[in-house]
């Protein structure tokens, strides 16, 4: 620890704690009244640089680092200033990034302690100078710029807000995290800071970022339309003065009534589907689904057809095909449960000369056997042969079936 470093800031607090009345009265009216307090102690807050003189006949003022440390604490939003100096920053983060690498190659360990712990309190410095600078701008937008008085003032206020989000926007594209990925290396201190902080404080600020931005857009249309009826509500009084006997004019007993007072009132216009909103895409998209295309040839009168009259006639009976497949299938379980004996499916097909086709076949009796219920399945013990696939390996080919009683 350095012993002089460590004096002078104990002095600094000191002459703070001491002289707070001072610094606040400076703070609020902007310049010190140097009549109005003793030589020495103003000699001594300029040699400590609380306050400075900028030029030889302007009154002393206070420091601008401690003008924002005051800002800061206060949450005096009507004097802070967004910082939006990142490009410097991120500039000091890479040469201390380099001074740290160097010092561990070197294995100067005391060194490139010293380096990290100044990163490190660059890399938390910058991300909470985001942070702040979006606190800020959502302070101004929660109380529609209340620290001016004039719609024309807050009109100004939130261009100059767009414009300091704009610039930030512009700043964070500075980062390029390949680069800063190349840089930390296998380090894992750098990894940590260089990398997971500073991605997770630029994905929040980019995000919060472009809500702001909404937000002001909504909020200057706002002001605008409050401009437009305070013009309007001032030419109504401007009138009144200059013609203070006026009286409106009972537009309702008039037959000829002005075009400002001859509309309709409002009625509800016709539902119609919105294609660009994102939100209804999915509804869109189902409904275009189940649309069915339904095409009707509709005749002329002369090429109709005349319909024929309706003769009422005997019915006539109607026979179905018997499913021979089906059956032959059940004649042979019928002759392996009356012979006892196993049977293949193709020497019974061999034998009865069946017209089907053996791939059918042996088909129709597997199905036939996995149909059966589970107490009838029990009485059948079946046996499958066949041959592995060459390509396809897990692939068994069926050539024949075996079919027989436990």
């Amino acid at each position: 620890m350095n012993i002089n470093l460590n004096k002078s800031g104990l002095s600094l607090l000191n002459a703070l704690s001491n002289h707070s009345e001072l610094i606040m009265q400076t703070y609020f009216s902007g310049s010190v009244n140097e009549a109005e307090h003793s030589p020495n102690i103003i000699q001594n807050l300029i040699d400590l640089k609380v306050l400075w003189r900028p030029e030889s006949d302007v009154e002393l003022r206070l420091r601008p680092s401690l003008r924002t440390l005051l800002e800061e604490s206060l949450q005096d939003e009507s004097n802070r200033q967004i910082d939006a100096n990142i490009g410097n920053l991120l500039t000091t983060l890479t040469t201390q990034a380099e001074h740290y690498k160097e010092a561990l190659a070197q294995q100067k360990y005391h060194e490139s302690q010293a380096y990290l712990s100044d990163l490190t309190e660059h890399v938390y410095t910058l991300t909470e100078t985001l942070s702040t600078n979006v606190r800020l701008l959502w302070s101004r937008i929660s109380n529609e710029f209340g620290y001016v008085s004039s719609v024309d003032a807050k009109i100004r206020e939130n261009e100059l807000a767009q414009t300091q989000v704009t610039d930030m926007l512009n700043q964070l594209s500075m980062f390029h995290f390949d680069i800063l990925s190349q840089l930390a290396g296998s380090h894992r201190e750098l990894r940590h800071l260089l990398v997971i902080t500073l991605q997770s404080a630029f994905a929040t600020s980019t995000q919060e970022l472009s809500l702001v931005q909404s937000k002001l857009l909504e909020l200057l249309g706002r002001f605008r339309e409050f401009k437009g009826r305070t013009r309007l509500l001032k030419g109504f009084m401007l009138h009144m003065e200059q013609k203070p006997d006026f009286t409106p004019v009972n537009y309702s007993s008039l037959s000829q009534v002005p075009n400002l007072f001859n509309h309709a009132a409002c009625i509800i216009k016709g539902a119609a589907p919105d294609v660009y909103n994102v939100e209804h895409e999915f509804e869109l998209t189902s409904l275009v689904d189940n649309l069915r295309s339904i095409n009707r040839l509709w005749q002329g009168k002369k090429n109709r057809v005349v319909a024929t009259a309706l003769i009422l006639e005997q019915e006539t009976s109607i026979e179905l095909n018997e499913d021979l497949l089906k059956d032959e299938v059940e004649r042979y379980f019928c002759q392996v449960i009356d012979s006892g004996k196993n049977t293949r499916a193709l020497d019974y097909f061999n034998q009865h000369n069946l017209d089907f086709d053996q791939e059918v076949w042996i088909y129709q009796v597997l199905g036939a056997f996995q149909g059966l219920p589970d107490s009838e399945r029990d009485f059948f013990d079946i046996d499958l042969a066949g041959i592995e696939d060459e390509i396809y390996t897990g692939n068994f080919i069926i050539q024949d079936i075996e079919l027989g009683l436990r």
